[in-house]
């Protein structure tokens, strides 16, 4: 497939929270009059219609606020009372609840699910050996797919959770072992959410707010569409296009209405181990346990920066942060927080602008930490030995969304090097990276620009009888290693095929040309020609397909609407007419076709006829987004 297509693609199936440029870390604000400046300078350069903010201190809040346009019709201003979506950030009630009932003694992280809820459905083929447990559920470690766009395209109004599991499944099927690899999953914590109402006999989201919301005091706090505290309306990039309220099918997953007085109240409640007001509403130890990964292979093989239970560690400008960030159509949010520091922040906007998203946060992040000592950053030790085996070609052995793997396998290769005592990576999109060894087989990246990071954030895990692996990151990337052959014979595939495109479409325009003279026109050679160039345009209709349903991808693409079937009818016309080219070049008489012709012909149909083929086996061929 062609290098654009594979990023637009993956840019438009991704969430919109990962769209952001890498920027140098503004100059810190020195007080909180400037800070506010600096945001409303954002919000006008980049068209953001309004962010909700909270910065708080460990022994009180220190900005709670919002700034801008809660609605850009009624020119409504955003206040700190205005109900922002917090998407993700939401999954972590699903573990604070299931933690709530393992102090209780009424669950266990350990129980399997298909004991406790024998009644939803899900596929994991090494259920005898390695079943599902609670704490897969919310650790991301199932091994599910995450939801196909045609489940987060169903309005989930009035859907009680129950429902929302049986209107497909097809997502719930692990791909590898439980407790391998960590790939994010939006199905888990609902299905956690689910135990939680068995177990309780409660509505998921009435126990939250009895014992989490009210008791925080997330006052106003709500998964539901409330009239009262007014919610924002969300936009799209341009900052005036509304999108329509997103009633989330999964509403545990990502529905969370919340204002910045909420989100005040519950970063301070990390802050302070679970306390609120002196009164404790989870021990600290609960609090302790949501920041620690504990079930991919490479939190066995000790490393801690990763996805613990819906809370994760990111490493930003050189400081450790915990906390959950989130995404909806239309709005970003970032809850993160510095445990050891006692300062943690809360923002939202009200737009799927990640250019925005990224720079309201860096400039919150260097007013927080602007008189904060940076930790300590562990000393290298030296190479392990065994290190050397793990230099060679890998590739993404736990992909997000299955639908993309082909995308993963083509632009995921990295190399790995063992020079100078150090590990060097180098992708597509990253070139150069430098890990040092820090413990065992824990490394932790050299940044280059950015100062060092203070953790390990690599692990070269133990062989296993599926090979060798390593994992990357807070985000559990984990690696396969792959022969260098299959690598070099990849690559040499892409190659081929991104020239043959180049080449039928700079020939393409001299062969029609020509073929408006009589004395040039070679009848025998016009289908030859003429099927390679229809498969190109079918790729790059694929293109403008995606392009025009990027800024409304879900309900566009998630239902049976003109783009998704063009979509799908795209597909297979790539590869009839792929298919189409062959069989012309193969019946074309050998009299009639100069050599130099066939042979240029047989150079650009063979790839495409590969990738037709690679599609299919991926099920790209005739894929339907909404079924």
């Amino acid at each position: 497939m062609p290098v654009l297509l594979f990023c637009l693609f993956a840019t438009a199936c991704s969430n919109k929270k990962n769209n952001t440029k890498k920027e140098e870390t503004p100059k810190p604000a020195q007080s909180i009059q400037e800070l506010q400046g600096q945001l409303e300078k954002i919000l006008k350069d980049t068209h953001t219609p309004g962010v909700s903010i909270a910065i708080v201190r460990h022994d009180s809040p220190e900005w709670v606020t919002a700034l801008g346009k809660a609605d850009v019709a009624s020119n409504r201003d955003a206040t700190a009372d205005t109900l922002f979506r917090i998407g993700s950030t939401s999954k972590a009630f699903a573990s604070l609840s299931l933690l709530k009932l393992a102090n209780e003694g009424k669950v266990s992280l350990l129980d399997p699910v298909h004991k406790l809820a024998p009644e939803l459905w899900f596929d994991n083929k090494w259920e005898s050996s390695d079943p599902i447990l609670l704490v897969d559920l919310v650790e991301h470690t199932t091994g599910w797919d995450d939801l196909h766009l045609r489940e987060y395209a169903r309005d989930g109004k009035n859907m009680s959770l129950r429902e929302a599991f049986d209107v497909d499944h097809h997502s719930r099927v692990s791909r590898w072992p439980p407790a391998t690899r960590m790939s994010y999953c939006n199905s888990g914590p609902a299905v956690a959410a689910f135990v939680v109402e068995k177990v309780t006999g409660q509505r998921f989201e009435d126990y939250v707010s009895q014992n989490f919301f009210l008791p925080i005091g997330m006052n106003t706090a709500t998964y539901f569409e409330a009239p009262n505290p007014p919610l924002t309306t969300l936009y799209h990039d341009d900052g005036k296009t509304p999108y329509p309220y997103w009633h989330i099918m999964y509403r545990p997953a990502g529905s969370i209405n919340a204002s910045a007085k909420d989100m005040a109240n519950y970063v301070s409640f990390y802050l302070n181990r679970g306390t609120v007001k002196g009164v404790t509403v989870m021990p600290s130890a609960s609090i302790d346990r949501m920041e620690v990964p504990t079930r991919t292979w490479g939190a066995k093989a000790g490393l801690k920066a990763g996805y613990g239970m819906s809370n994760y560690a990111s490493i930003r400008e050189g400081f450790v942060y915990h906390g959950h960030d989130g995404g909806v159509e239309g709005g970003l949010t970032e809850m993160a927080y510095l445990p050891n520091e006692g300062v943690g922040y809360f923002y939202s906007i009200n737009a799927g602008n990640g250019d925005a998203f990224d720079k309201i946060g860096k400039a919150i992040r260097s007013y927080v930490t602007r008189n904060l000592q940076k930790p300590p950053v562990p000393a290298p030790v030296s190479l392990p030995a065994e290190a050397h085996a793990y230099a060679g070609w890998y590739l993404s052995d736990s992909p997000r969304n299955e639908m993309t793997h082909f995308l993963d396998r083509l632009l995921g290769l990295i190399l790995v090097q063992v020079k100078d005592e150090k590990l060097i990576t180098s992708s597509i999109s990253d070139q150069g990276l430098q890990w040092i060894p820090v413990s065992g087989m824990l490394f932790r990246e050299v940044p280059k620009k950015d100062p060092p990071e203070p953790v390990a954030t690599v692990a070269l895990l133990p062989s296993t009888p599926e090979g060798r692996f390593i994992q990357v990151g807070g985000g559990g990337l984990t690696l396969r290693q792959i022969p260098s052959w299959s690598a070099l014979l990849q690559i040499a595939l892409i190659v081929w095929f991104v020239l043959a495109l180049i080449a039928i479409l700079l020939y393409a325009p001299f062969w029609i040309l020509g073929g408006l003279n009589k004395r040039r026109r070679r009848p025998a050679e016009r289908s030859i020609r003429l099927w390679p160039l229809l498969a190109v345009l079918s790729l790059l209709t694929i293109v403008v397909i995606l392009q025009a349903a990027s800024s409304d991808l879900i309900s566009l693409m998630g239902n049976r609407t003109a783009y998704s079937v063009s979509f799908s009818l795209a597909t297979v016309a790539f590869a009839l007419c792929s298919l189409g080219a062959l069989l012309s070049l193969w019946l074309a008489p050998v009299n009639e076709v100069r050599k130099g012709v066939r042979r240029f012909s047989a150079f650009v149909i063979l790839p495409l006829v590969l990738a037709a083929g690679y599609l299919a086996y991926w099920g790209m061929i005739g894929f339907r987004s909404w079924n």
